[in-house]
């Protein structure tokens, strides 16, 4: 009696994807095996290279979900510093997409729906930064895009890898993250009164 399970073609990709998720988020993806996932799946040798070719395949399909579901969370957001809590609460949620989504010599890097996904995810950065008064991102839209990227990716990569245990002290990280922008990004206006640069900004998705 064999123990390979019987699959339609979208629910054995579905099914590769998954297994190869929960190597990646326990072991890394340099872990990754297609016959181990074939077995872990329950399905022939021949069927995870059925459809994703090879070990970067997959790496790569992994990574278009991921920036898919990154842009989504992104786009839904209302204004930068938002944005940045989005980006924290993404990499809490979706630690294994996230480890291989930026590490891009693991990717076929011309492949159409990654490099579309990733259009739309830097689209919805730059749609916050831009939204921003000129008095919050200085003339250089691209270096205060730059500042804001490292911001949340540093802060989502020190959370992922256990090091904000500590001076996050149990509190939830997404409000850390929210008091952390205010601490680097509060002004005072001319008036005397506060104001925190990305709070107010509207993006057009949210107009």
């Amino acid at each position: 009696m064999t123990s390979e399970r019987t699959y339609h073609h979208g629910d054995l990709r579905r099914a590769v994807l998954t297994a190869a998720l929960d190597v990646v988020a326990t072991e890394g993806p340099d872990a990754l095996s297609l016959r181990d996932l074939a077995r872990r799946a329950g399905v022939s040798h021949a069927a995870p290279a059925h459809h994703f070719k090879d070990r970067t395949g997959l790496l790569t399909a992994i990574a278009a979900e991921g920036y898919t579901l990154f842009a989504d969370a992104l786009t839904a957001a209302p204004d930068l510093r938002e944005r940045g809590v989005a980006y924290v609460r993404f990499a809490a949620g979706h630690p294994a997409h996230f480890q291989v989504m930026f590490r891009p010599e693991l990717h076929h890097a011309d492949d159409p729906e990654l490099l579309a996904a990733k259009a739309r995810a830097t689209e919805a950065l730059r749609t916050g930064i831009s939204g921003l008064p000129e008095s919050g991102r200085g003339s250089d839209d691209r270096l205060a895009g730059i500042a804001a990227w490292s911001l949340a990716h540093g802060f989502a990569t020190l959370l992922l890898s256990g090091n904000l245990e500590g001076p996050v002290d149990g509190r939830n990280p997404e409000e850390v993250f929210r008091t952390l922008t205010g601490l680097l990004f509060n002004r005072e206006t001319p008036d005397g009164t506060s104001a925190t640069a990305g709070t107010s900004a509207t993006t057009p998705e949210s107009s």
